[in-house]
């Protein structure tokens, strides 16, 4: 593949699992399927309407199964595929640098504001 190419198609893979809401929706995921109440409950300020959008792109890209269950009203599940699976160790790794530097992130933030009060790019 030429290296626009591959720019051009990893771009498109992060843009869809890079997002706040794909990394949040998957990691909760991990470890059973979940109802849309479930994930919306668990998941802190996100919309339904994000929700929505996030599991059908997920879904769209196979990382997420949706399953309809025809009970009354219907039930419906979503979980993470084979290939959803295979994002969870880089999404949790991730995570966890996140946790592990965010003081240090914290502290980097305060010292270029303080050193650049008016400029924001």
């Amino acid at each position: 593949m030429h290296e626009q190419e591959t720019c051009v198609a990893v771009r498109d893979v992060l843009s869809r699992v890079g997002d706040k809401w794909s990394v949040l929706v998957v990691s909760m995921l991990r470890d059973r399927p979940l109802r849309f109440s479930e994930l919306r409950r668990t998941i802190e300020g996100i919309s339904q309407r994000m929700l929505t959008l996030t599991l059908r792109g997920l879904e769209r890209d196979g990382l997420v199964a949706r399953t309809v269950t025809p009970t009354v009203p219907p039930r419906v599940d979503y979980a993470l595929t084979d290939l959803g699976r295979t994002l969870l160790d880089p999404v949790l790794a991730l995570a966890a640098w996140a946790d592990g530097h965010r003081g240090e992130i914290a502290r980097a933030r305060e010292r270029f504001d303080r050193k650049d009060p008016g400029k924001q790019d």
